[in-house]
């Protein structure tokens, strides 16, 4: 079995055929799934994927969308991180180095968000785009005790193994597939057998061969093949480190 280890399938692009994605990831041999929360607003949506029997959840306000963010979010977090026990890590958050004009505010809203982590001992899954560094220096800082997930990286084998001794994996997604992603490359043939899990980002990070298409969790299997491509290994073997590990993250008591 398969888990997608980051999927946005609360999002309105699975708003006409949800259940027929759900059914072509089981048939492509996908059995769960991590929804990740991004806004306040959107939390709702996400808790109720959570009682599915093949999803888990957590809860985060993401840096792509400060312009959503408002007073009282991160209050409100802890209060439903409180309420929910069911949640399962903190995030979507993290630094997005893009946006220039509101990178202060996403720095006082990450740390804040790792506050919350550290104080419930949650994993942290974190977007983290032209931020490698300031990140990993951030979270040495804190030292954060149950890890997580950085999410879609794309950096070197050092920055990667800086996440790794700080208690992190990394998760792997469609930018491996695209040939002018050497660093990367070289990062994934570096990565311990637990260092990694597979993931797709849907309805985002499209594979090379779909730009411009809508991604969902099949194409995990796709991703899983030039991981293993990559290592020099079974995609069986690549399929299996990535299911355990993301049982290991997110404390899944999956069979």
């Amino acid at each position: 079995m398969l888990i997608d280890a980051h999927c946005h399938l609360d999002f309105e692009a699975f708003d006409d055929d949800r259940e027929a994605m759900f059914d072509r990831a089981r048939t492509a041999g996908v059995g769960h799934f991590m929804v990740p929360g991004t806004t306040r607003e959107r939390w709702p949506d996400v808790l109720a994927l959570g009682q599915r029997d093949d999803v888990h959840v957590s809860l985060g306000l993401h840096p792509y969308f400060m312009h959503e963010h408002g007073e009282g979010d991160v209050e409100a977090l802890a209060q439903m991180l409180d309420d929910h026990p069911e949640v399962r890590a903190l995030g979507e958050c993290g630094i997005d180095a893009r946006f220039e004009e509101t990178l202060d505010d996403q720095w006082e809203l990450f740390s804040a968000q790792l506050r919350l982590a550290k104080a419930r001992h949650l994993p942290v899954v974190i977007h983290c785009v032209h931020a490698n560094d300031k990140v990993s220096k951030r979270l040495r800082q804190l030292d954060l005790p149950a890890g997580g997930l950085i999410h879609a990286f794309a950096g070197s084998p050092d920055q990667a193994w800086k996440f790794l001794d700080l208690g992190f994996v990394v998760g792997l997604g469609g930018a491996v597939t695209y040939e002018r992603a050497q660093r990367l490359w070289r990062a994934v043939k570096s990565l311990p057998e637990d260092g990694f899990v597979l993931e797709t980002d849907s309805p985002d990070m499209p594979l090379c061969g779909y730009q411009g298409q809508r991604n969902e969790p099949a194409r995990i299997v796709q991703v899983c093949e030039m991981v293993a491509k990559l290592r020099g290994e079974t995609t069986e073997a690549v399929a299996a480190q990535s299911t355990a590990t993301a049982k290991r993250v997110f404390g899944l008591d999956l069979p």
